[in-house]
Formats: C-alpha cells, sequence, structure tokens
C-alpha cells in the first residue's frame, strides 16, 4: 500500500481499540510534579533521565524548559532535579543531598514498594531475588537500595533454574513493576517449587496497569489481524504488550512511536487491527494513528473493556498549592 491517502473506495477496517491503555497514574504524576516545578520557577528544571520513556513527552517537556541529564553531576549548583518515574539508588540520592541540591522525587509510588520490600527483606536477612530485566532503570535503581552481595538478577525462567542462593531458608522475591505476566509467572513458579520457604511481596509488584494494558491486549488479540502498540522502544510495558498480543493469537503484532511509522504493507489485506498504548504512551498519539487510519480506510471502532481504571497518586506536599 503507497504512503500516501489512497484515492479509491476505502476498504472497510474494524478497529480493535484496546483499554485500559496509554498514561498510568504514576507516569500522570511524574509528568504533573515536572509541570508544576516548572510552573514554579523561572530557572530551568533538570530531570535525571527521561522522566517517562516516551520522546513525544520528553521533547514536549524539553520546549517548555526541563533539561534532560544522565547524572547528578551535570546539574549546576542551586538547581531543581526531579527523580524520574523509573526511581534512583540511594547512591544517587546521596550524591544529590551532598551536592545540596534541591530535589523533587517523580518514583512511582508502585516502584517505591518494590525499593521498601527489597530494603526490607535485607534488613531482616534475607537474600533478594530480583525478577527483572538487567540495564531498565526501574531496576538498576531497585538494585541500588541494598548492597551488591544482598540481591541477585533473575531474568529468565532458566535463570530461576541454575540460581544459587546463599541460604534457600533466607530467601524472598521481588519484581519489576512492568514485566509479563505470564512469564513472570512462570520464573516464581520455578523459584517456589526450587526453594519452597521463599517469600513474595504481599501484593504482586507487577503494577496494576502494566496488568490491566496487558489483559486487554489478551482480550482483543485473538480477534485481530494485526496490532499496533503505540509507545516507545525502550519503553518495558510498552515491549511486553507486543510479546504478550503475538503470544495470544496475533503474530503481526509490532511496536510503534507514532502514526509516521507505520507500515503499510504489513495491513495489506487486513479487516480488523488491534490498537494500544503502553503506559507512558499519551492519547495523542492513539487518535493520530486512528485518524491516519481513516484517511485510508472506512474505519469502525470497536472500544474493548476489561476493566475501568481509577487510580490517582498524591503529588509531593511542596508542590500542592
Amino acid at each position: 500500500m503507497p504512503n500516501t491517502p489512497t484515492t479509491q473506495p476505502k476498504r472497510p477496517l474494524r478497529l480493535l481499540l484496546a483499554r485500559p491503555r496509554g498514561y498510568c497514574a504514576g507516569v500522570e504524576r511524574a509528568i504533573q510534579i515536572v509541570e508544576a516545578a516548572l510552573d514554579s520557577s523561572d530557572d530551568p528544571i533538570y530531570v535525571r533521565h527521561e522522566i517517562v520513556h516516551n520522546r513525544h513527552v520528553v521533547e514536549e517537556l524539553e520546549a517548555k524548559g526541563t533539561i534532560f541529564v544522565d547524572e547528578i553531576e551535570e546539574v549546576p549548583d542551586q538547581a531543581v532535579v526531579i527523580f524520574s518515574a523509573h526511581g534512583v539508588s540511594r547512591t544517587v540520592v546521596d550524591e544529590t543531598k551532598d551536592r545540596g541540591l534541591e530535589f523533587l522525587d517523580a518514583t512511582c509510588p508502585l516502584v517505591n514498594k518494590v525499593h521498601a520490600e527489597t530494603a526490607q527483606h535485607t534488613r531482616q536477612g534475607r537474600h533478594v531475588l530480583l525478577i527483572g530485566h538487567a540495564g531498565h532503570p526501574e531496576v538498576e535503581g531497585t538494585i541500588g537500595q541494598v548492597p551488591a552481595s544482598a540481591i541477585t538478577m533473575i531474568e529468565s525462567v532458566a535463570d530461576a533454574e541454575t540460581v544459587t542462593v546463599p541460604d534457600p531458608k533466607q530467601l524472598a522475591y521481588t519484581t519489576q513493576t512492568t514485566l509479563s505476566v505470564d512469564d513472570t509467572d512462570a520464573i516464581v513458579a520455578v523459584l517456589k517449587r526450587r526453594f519452597p520457604d521463599i517469600a513474595a511481596p504481599g501484593k504482586a509488584d507487577i503494577c496494576y496497569a502494566t496488568t490491566n494494558r496487558q489483559d486487554a491486549v489478551k482480550a482483543i488479540a485473538p480477534r485481530a489481524d494485526a496490532l499496533l502498540v503505540i509507545g516507545a522502544p525502550n519503553s518495558s510495558n510498552s515491549q511486553r504488550l507486543v510479546e504478550v498480543g503475538a503470544a495470544h493469537g496475533c503474530a503481526r503484532a509490532v511496536l510503534i512511536e507514532r502514526a509516521a511509522d507505520i507500515d503499510w504493507d504489513m495491513l495489506e489485506g487486513i479487516t480488523s487491527l488491534g490498537v494500544t498504548a503502553g503506559a507512558s504512551a499519551p492519547e495523542v498519539l492513539v487518535q493520530e494513528v486512528i485518524e491516519v487510519l481513516k484517511l485510508r480506510f472506512d474505519v469502525t471502532i470497536e472500544e474493548v473493556t476489561v476493566c475501568e481504571e481509577n487510580v490517582t497518586f498524591s503529588l509531593p506536599r511542596t508542590l500542592v498549592s
């Protein structure tokens, strides 16, 4: 199919629009913290790493005066710095305090929950197995809550089958909040079989938004000829939605950042298309995709709802007027 709207009669296309999709409460809170900080200061606001994993969001905040840096040492004296929604290690917090910098913590409260669990297990003498993806900012922040010798990464079922631990009787696991629910369940099953005394989180660490968005994809994938997941390549929860779609009946599941990334050849001959968005992707990008699809197809939209979300997180007290 050409990359321009067709002048021929439009083919019908049923658009299966997943709900919930897009922003979660933690992402909304993080963005609101940056915007509130910008409103309260005439000086630039610094953010360590991307506030959330989405270039559209980052570029909008840059246009308003936000400066994104990789490390605290890049922040000038007397400036305000914000920690991203993914969380940071204790070393980063200590470095910020040692510099005397004013800081705001935009870490998602559900990530902070994992931090607290991990630290508590360590205080109680348990070795922690952290299920997650090595190198992800959230994982680095969680690992950085405790001494390196107190925690071990588990990335796969194979890791769970082969990991050695100091004491099987003094063991716990925590997880990254944005993992595949099914993949994590498989890893946890192995850990519980090998280490029956392992301590589990009181409530699942994979966040409500990750779970709900995966459930919505599971509902539309078997009915869709193709699936577009709107999100960033470095967004863990968005990548997991692609994998969930492929695993539940939609082989043509792909990640796009926005409408310009659509591969029209992939959509040749389809009659039904699933669309969803990762937890850090704004709704404006979903609507952009829908409008572009309408230029080429006679679109009928069916919103497939698996649950309603009403979670909100409060802002730091210093930002509440």
